[in-house]
């Protein structure tokens, strides 16, 4: 497993073309697969709530064409965006999605289509190039996700839910090292410190001692 580093997620972002970084951001922020973040329609977007519903996927069908099918497992999920990242999907709507139709493509493939795995795959490789990270593939995205969450202290389930792993086993499988162990908790409550703080025991003396 590689987990790119915040230096290189900040320059993949900065260097995608400006028809491509709101893909990245998707796949970075909200752990979007390829064919899930190919296939958000505008009317995935709610931009009220900042949330965003996964409900389909691309496959590859040939050479360049796809097909649109359910998320993988049964992962059809809700998505909450950050404010960045709402910002970033709405200035993409304004300024790369063509018609008015709700059910419009956020990105563009071939014509009505969404992109197909391999139009990805070069504008991937042009970012990555820009940004001066050949090591990093789009997957590696979704481990800095999880990776995050997991820092940020949420549980197994809510970093289940977030990725759309079919269960639980999944995740701790994938991330189990990540989480910090029975032995890390110990450490990090360090009770003795706290009871044994200047301030706290000036506190016990104070409120012990006879008048």
């Amino acid at each position: 497993m590689t987990i790119p580093s915040i230096e290189d997620v900040g320059a993949l972002v900065t260097a995608a073309d400006d028809s491509f970084r709101a893909f990245v951001a998707l796949c970075t922020f909200a752990s979007l697969r390829l064919g899930e973040a190919a296939a958000v329609q505008v009317a995935d977007i709610d931009f009220l709530r900042r949330q965003l519903t996964v409900a389909r996927q691309v496959q590859r069908a040939g050479d360049r064409r796809v097909e649109i099918k359910a998320p993988k497992y049964g992962s059809e999920r809700v998505i909450y965006l950050p404010d960045e990242l709402a910002t970033l999907l709405a200035q993409h709507v304004e300024k790369h999605t063509f018609g008015r139709t709700a059910d419009r493509w956020l990105f563009q493939g071939e014509p009505g289509d969404p992109p197909h795995q391999n139009t990805v795959g070069y504008w991937w490789r042009k970012a990555k190039t820009a940004a001066g990270v050949p090591g990093v593939r789009l997957h590696d995205l979704r481990h800095f996700y999880a990776s995050g969450l997991i820092a940020a202290g949420c549980d197994v389930v809510t970093v289940q839910r977030a990725l759309g792993h079919a269960s639980a086993t999944t995740t701790l499988r994938t991330y189990a090292h990540l989480w910090p162990t029975a032995e890390d908790r110990t450490r990090a409550a360090d009770l003795m410190r706290s009871a044994t703080s200047s301030e706290n025991s000036a506190e016990f003396l104070r409120t012990r001692t006879p008048k």
